[in-house]
């Protein structure tokens, strides 16, 4: 097969060397990153390939009009931004890269459990303002505890291999059967809501996660516990969050996601904040991050390289 024959459309900045090797390999790349999708809807047809990120959404209206594509590569872990039914009933082969930012997802899960454990986020503050507060931030150790993840796709995974050595109990909640391994010990929901002192959520947004950590869900918890989001933030119901905040039910959260996100992944929303915004941004026992768990630069060039490998491997 002749690759300058394979047009590919790459609608987001990537790491350069997506671009450079899929060049070296022999495909024609065209880049685009400003046209509305509208624009990109008009011209798809011309192009067998298209590499995204989360600019806009590849729906029906979309596919209908990409009449040659073979292929899309989203530069992440989700494909939640296409329509993958669609997309699959017409042949268009679907890549993503869950493997390029496992390893970063799973130190930052480690970065933002171990802060609230021991408070480093709130007793820096303190210092920083002149308050030298020592009770008020005793912390809490890892050892002994009782680690629940769910989703333990390679994510998950990743959080558990980091978690060795601390000498925890780890256990796993997953949609699949036999996904556990050495590091971690599959059970039942009901098993690890009875059973953990910390919940780590790394699962797809998909119809069954969506809004799936709400009330009910966190008073099957026999125990208070902390609770760590680097998965979608529209898993989680964040006035049902607030509540177990205030209650006492979770002890603090680490969120890197939140479900005020626009789907693109780059902003929040516009306009006034909700009020159990407001409250995350206040509370002294909850660690924000702007969507950076698989954000490094390490991730950036594993990525790329992984989208490069699986696009060549189709051809």
């Amino acid at each position: 097969m002749n690759l300058a024959n394979i047009k590919i459309l790459h609608i987001d900045s990537n790491h350069p060397l997506l671009w450079e090797q899929l060049q070296q390999a022999g495909f024609h790349n065209e880049a685009d990153f400003t046209s509305s999708k509208q624009e990109v809807e008009a011209k798809i047809e011309n192009y067998h390939g298209i590499v995204i990120r989360s600019r806009f959404k590849i729906d029906k209206t979309f596919l209908d009009k990409a009449t040659n594509l073979q292929f899309i590569a989203r530069v992440g872990a989700g494909l939640e931004s296409i329509d993958c039914d669609y997309a699959t009933a017409k042949g268009i082969h679907l890549i993503a890269a869950p493997e390029g930012n496992a390893n970063a997802v799973g130190e930052h899960a480690i970065g933002m459990l171990l802060s609230l454990f021991n408070n480093l986020n709130k007793a820096n503050n303190e210092v920083k303002s002149g308050q030298w507060k020592r009770e008020p931030n005793r912390g809490h150790e890892l050892e002994g505890k009782t680690i629940g993840i769910i989703g333990y796709g390679n994510m998950g995974k990743s959080f558990a291999k980091k978690l060795r050595g601390f000498d925890v109990t780890v256990l796993c909640h997953d949609i699949l059967p036999n996904m556990g391994n050495e590091n971690a010990s599959q059970v039942s929901l009901s098993e690890l809501q009875e059973r953990a002192d910390v919940l780590s959520l790394h699962t797809p947004w998909t119809p069954e996660t969506d809004k799936m950590i709400n009330s009910d869900f966190i008073n099957q918890f026999k125990k208070p516990f902390w609770f760590i989001n680097t998965a979608r933030g529209n898993s989680v119901v964040t006035e049902d969050l607030v509540q177990a905040l205030k209650s006492g039910k979770i002890l603090g959260a680490g969120l890197d996601v939140l479900e005020y996100e626009k789907l693109s992944f780059e902003t929040l929303f516009e306009g006034k904040k909700p009020t159990a915004f407001e409250y995350l941004l206040q509370a002294e026992n909850v660690l924000l991050t702007p969507h950076i768990a698989g954000w490094t630069f390490e991730s950036h060039q594993k990525l790329a390289q992984t989208i490069v490998d699986k696009i060549c491997k189709i051809y």
